[in-house]
């Protein structure tokens, strides 16, 4: 693994190396190697939405409901970001305090000549589950504030805050742990501008 810090610090973690480098690139890029982080990478996430969808119809208690969802959306916030982040899509962030009190994110992805080389398979249900559990919590928050249930805010604001944090640390360690995204952004808005622009003048 290549850790990306205020640093930019390298260390090799997770017991990679990269003596059979070439025999990853022969793996069958539909299996999926690890089916039990898989699993649970989905489970923890949509069993939290479907509680809270179908609350009323499991139980009369608010306070089962929500503790019950909190649960479930704290174990998914700990296993994606210590467990299947690391096996299916070799990424990992972090945060920790050094000596002097200072606070450092810490960035990881792991090497491509390396030879863990995540599947294909593996990492479409990686990024999907983790892309579109956030967009329905946020989804939830307007839903909540156009019908009034007042009540299910905290509850919301919860899954927003946990499933958007892990989000965002993986697409920064995805990108890089140095890279600003909105400058990504600005820079990739301005050359499809510029492609544009060169197309008109075109003959």
């Amino acid at each position: 693994m290549m850790r990306l810090d205020s640093q930019e610090a390298d260390a090799p973690l997770f017991g990679d190396d990269d003596d059979d480098a070439p025999t990853a690139t022969r793996q069958k890029k539909s299996e999926i190697k690890h089916p039990l982080a898989a699993f649970f990478h989905l489970f923890f996430r949509t069993s939290a939405i479907l509680v809270y969808l179908l609350c009323e119809i499991l139980s009369s208690s608010f306070i089962v409901c929500m503790v019950t969802i909190i649960l479930l959306l704290s174990c998914d916030f700990w296993t994606v970001k210590n467990v299947s982040g690391r096996l299916m899509v070799g990424l990992r962030w972090w945060n920790q305090v050094d000596e002097d009190g200072q606070s450092h994110w810490v960035f990881e992805s792991r090497p491509a000549t390396s030879r863990k080389v995540p599947t294909n398979s593996e990492s479409q249900i990686f990024w999907l589950g983790l892309v579109v559990c956030p967009v329905l919590w946020v989804i939830f928050v307007f839903s909540t504030l156009f019908s009034f249930k007042f009540k299910w805010l905290a509850v919301v604001i919860m899954g927003v805050a946990l499933q958007w944090a892990n989000l965002y640390g993986y697409v920064r360690c995805k990108v890089g742990g140095k890279t600003n995204l909105r400058s990504m952004a600005t820079n990739y808005l301005g050359s499809q501008f510029f492609k544009q622009a060169m197309a008109k003048q075109g003959p």
